[in-house]
């Protein structure tokens, strides 16, 4: 851990053997016969630690979060480990999450032992910081343009995002012609774009951020406010959000229309159950239609 550059704070046991699962390396296996492997942290790297280490404590399910902040995070840094190689635009809390050692630092492993050993570790530590940029711009090849006001904003890669610009480019002009982009979050950048003047004069609690949801849109035309979650995986507009989201709008005298933006039909069947009445669903892969859960009008606000 110490020659690969890392920190003190992950000279530990934990980080040695996720170090030997990212390769593999079993306790009669030769570091020269360290592989490259893409693995999920709970169901390859634990469970291989678990299965192989059994003189070490095993490690229980709930110390998967211990080992991706305290442990793969820095990997990822030190450019000893890669964070989603198969598939960049994976989102930040994906369960397909995944890494695998980067190849620069394999070659340091494999020749652990060996004449040379020495000179491939300090090539590694002198590539670090290109390794770095490297990882950062492959990563960033994958971001999400969206132009909001004459400006142009980055997303983070991954189907949620993906979502989030269909919802401000196709929903917005088709179903709130007009309106203003108060508010989008990012899955990396919460605070990716506030029009903090704008949620102020509807005296919305811009300082709650964690009660906003994904989007929120003014149509001043209609005095309507548009409140829109994006799901990929979880989070529907429920009775549950609703409470919620009527709460942070108590002040303010637009009426509420709220939103569930999915990607397609698939991922809608999955949280039909679960999305509260009068309240409207949108599927960016067919961007011209609303479907709308009872009341007695199409699309407007619950009251």
């Amino acid at each position: 851990m110490k020659a690969l550059g890392l920190p003190a704070a992950q000279q530990n046991e934990m980080s040695a053997l996720t170090l030997l699962a990212l390769c593999s390396i079993k306790e009669d296996t030769p570091w020269a016969n360290a592989t490259r492997t893409s693995q999920r942290i709970t169901k390859e790297i634990m469970a291989f630690v678990n299965e192989n280490y059994k003189a070490a404590a095993p490690y229980a399910p709930n110390t998967r979060e211990t080992f991706r902040r305290q442990v793969l995070h820095q990997f990822v840094q030190a450019s000893v480990a890669n964070y989603n190689p198969d598939d960049p635009g994976l989102p930040v809390n994906s369960p397909k999450a995944h890494y695998a050692i980067t190849e620069e630092a394999l070659v340091v492993v494999k020749s652990y032992g060996k004449r040379g050993w020495k000179k491939k570790v300090e090539k590694f530590v002198q590539d670090t910081v290109l390794l770095r940029e490297k990882y950062s711009a492959e990563r960033d090849m994958h971001r999400i343009p969206l132009i909001i006001e004459g400006n142009e904003y980055y997303l983070s890669p991954g189907a949620h995002n993906e979502v989030q610009a269909a919802v401000v480019e196709e929903f917005a002009p088709r179903f709130a012609p007009g309106g203003k982009l108060l508010y989008i979050g990012d899955t990396e950048d919460k605070d990716l774009y506030v029009n903090a003047e704008g949620l102020e004069a509807l005296k919305l609690p811009i300082t709650e951020h964690s009660k906003l949801p994904d989007i929120v849109i003014s149509d001043e035309k209609h005095g309507w406010l548009f409140l829109i979650e994006v799901v990929t995986s979880h989070g529907p507009v429920s009775a549950k959000r609703v409470v919620e989201l009527e709460e942070f709008t108590k002040d303010c005298s637009y009426g509420i229309v709220y939103v569930t933006a999915f990607p397609n039909a698939k991922e809608f069947k999955k949280h039909i159950d679960d999305i509260a009445w009068e309240t409207e669903v949108w599927l960016s892969d067919t961007p011209d239609h609303m479907i709308h859960f009872n009341g007695d009008r199409f699309i407007g606000p619950r009251k």
